[in-house]
């Protein structure tokens, strides 16, 4: 039995594990998408390291009812752009959209978004396209939410630099771009006071309402807003009891109700190492030359927290809408050492960079980074986040 077939979890009967097959030295950024025929699908970016011209998107599936994953295909080639946080999109009733960003080295101002349609369940692809309201410095990594008034939403955040400086993050700040005309076109919609909030994972709420769960480059706590008309204002973003690391999450509206994110439940509250930035270890260390000066800002009142520990990866449960997260049960354990991204090397000791799916059977799917070597897909079901080890 090859890692790449769900197998049972040695040291847990009520968890089956896979590791999905990848030929580059890094993996990482993984995004899980149920498709139109019930295919789980899994996107992510590999390469040599996060920021070189060599980092591509990449593609492996698994069919629906099949134990093992299928060999990746590669979905993106820049020969200048590192190609990262890939999105799968089935469109109700549509194709198969995939978007991602590109970026020139560690410059994620100068971050594009593109975009690839497949007519067949991600089997074959058409041209590559940029999106064209998303001005240069745009980065995404949730998924496009449908509204039940058939709008679409997705959640953006623009890296802004101040002129002559390299981008670390810290004057990062959140919008949603909406769509009424199923993506031909797309007005932004600011989220106030966001600065430092990135990754929205959009979750439907009562009523007309929504809400909205973010990483924090402070590494302090996930953060929430919230919307009462339908994604066309958002409130300023509050910390929740959740912590956070400056590392990513993602939410999930179960079929009972009930809300799911997975995160790393830790924060810099954990740190004993701090790092300059995220890409510290590139070659090339030049600022950018803003490709949209409306990306510049004003001078940061705080500086993003790199190097939190990016462990464990842990699966939280809720049943008030977020307001308290009383279930809370790690996948993996460990120090989760991120002060290098240097796979090559095997210095990175990370869990992250998480994506959950529900499954028409009810089973919560997770993927994740595995020492950004590969990436690992985890299938349990809802209750299993409520039971202690061992019930």
């Amino acid at each position: 039995m090859s890692n790449a077939e769900l197998r049972t979890h040695p040291e847990d009967p009520d968890r089956e594990v896979a590791d999905l097959p990848s030929a580059c030295v890094q993996a990482h950024a993984a995004n899980l998408m149920v498709l139109h025929d019930g295919t789980l699908a899994c996107v992510w970016f590999g390469g040599s390291m996060e920021g070189r011209s060599d980092i591509s998107v990449y593609m492996a599936r698994l069919d629906a009812g099949a134990r093992r994953w299928s060999e990746p295909t590669q979905l993106s080639n820049d020969a200048e752009r590192s190609e990262q946080n890939p999105i799968l999109f089935p469109v109700p009733g549509g194709p198969l959209w995939l978007l991602h960003t590109a970026q020139l080295s560690g410059n994620q101002d100068t971050a594009i978004v593109r975009r690839r349609v497949s007519h067949d369940n991600g089997k074959s692809w058409g041209e590559t396209e940029t999106l064209a309201d998303a001005p240069a410095g745009t980065f995404v990594r949730q998924p496009i939410h449908v509204h039940t008034d058939g709008t679409w939403l997705l959640p953006i955040f623009e890296c802004r630099v101040l002129p002559g400086q390299k981008w670390d993050g810290s004057l990062d700040e959140s919008a949603v771009l909406r769509s009424t005309n199923q993506g031909a076109s797309w007005q932004p919609i600011p989220v106030p006071d966001s600065v430092g909030c990135v990754h929205m994972s959009i979750v439907p709420a009562a009523g007309n309402s929504l809400l909205g769960f973010f990483r924090s480059r402070w590494a302090d706590n996930i953060y929430m807003t919230r919307s009462d008309d339908g994604g066309l204002s958002w409130r300023k973003p509050v910390p929740t009891a959740l912590p956070n690391n400056n590392s990513s999450i993602q939410a999930l509206r179960l079929a009972d109700g009930r809300l799911a994110l997975i995160l790393n439940a830790s924060s810099a509250a954990d740190a004993t190492e701090r790092r300059d930035s995220l890409y510290d270890e590139l070659e090339d260390q030049a600022p950018s030359t803003p490709e949209a000066p409306a990306q510049q800002a004003s001078k940061p009142a705080r500086r993003a927290f790199w190097g939190a520990p990016r462990a464990p990866m842990t699966l939280a449960l809720s049943e008030d809408d977020g307001q308290t997260w009383p279930w809370q049960r790690n996948l993996e354990t460990g120090d989760g050492w991120c002060m290098s991204n240097d796979s090559a090397r095997g210095l990175n000791r990370e869990y992250s960079y998480p994506s959950l799916r529900q499954t028409a059977d009810g089973a919560l799917h997770v993927a994740y980074t595995v020492f950004r070597k590969h990436i690992r897909h985890a299938r349990v079901m809802p209750d299993w986040i409520t039971q202690a080890p061992g019930q």
